[in-house]
């Protein structure tokens, strides 16, 4: 049965956050109409993610914790919740660019399932950043921490949904960047 021209907002958003949350949520529909319309439902995925990572920072505040302590559970619930798919793919992409080899060959480094130094040296930095960033949020003020916890969950996904427009071509003709570019 082929598959339909169009997706509802319900399998956008079961494809949404099944595919980019550990949420149980089943995904009903693996095709290119619902693949499109899950990454317009990106965002959503991420302010339920940014939420999410916002309560256990506050939480800890409130027990008593301070900022530095909040700003490691407000980067490591997204790390959690997400399976740690954009942090994967955070590697992968500076192990392909990192390695200095021509498309192809950068291609087939990051989709090999090891880290190699550079995605190790980007991930370092890029979550003592988060934290530190967050840190300081915190540190202004648990709502300002809160916010920063929660824009930057949308924002991360917002930018899925931008990537995904029809005038940005997938990297390789299989996977999900296939489904839902172009």
């Amino acid at each position: 049965m082929p598959a339909p021209l169009s997706a509802s907002p319900a399998d956008g958003l079961r494809f949404a956050f099944g595919t980019l949350t550990v949420l149980p949520v089943r995904v009903t529909r693996w095709d290119r109409p619902a693949a499109r319309a899950g990454m317009l439902c990106a965002p959503l995925a991420g302010l339920v993610v940014g939420a999410v990572a916002a309560a256990a920072g506050l939480l800890l505040l409130f027990l008593g914790s301070g900022a530095p302590l909040a700003a490691v559970a407000s980067v490591a619930v997204p790390a959690v919740l997400t399976r740690g798919l954009h942090l994967d793919g955070l590697a992968d992409t500076a192990d392909g660019l990192g390695s200095g080899k021509p498309a192809e060959d950068a291609l087939r480094i990051m989709k090999q399932s090891d880290i190699g130094p550079f995605g190790v040296i980007t991930l370092v930095l890029v979550l003592a950043a988060q934290t530190a960033a967050l840190a300081r949020a915190y540190d202004d003020s648990w709502t300002r921490g809160a916010l920063a916890a929660v824009v930057a969950g949308v924002v991360a996904r917002l930018v899925m949904t931008l990537a995904a427009r029809p005038a940005v071509p997938s990297a390789r003709p299989e996977g999900l960047g296939a489904a839902v570019a172009g």
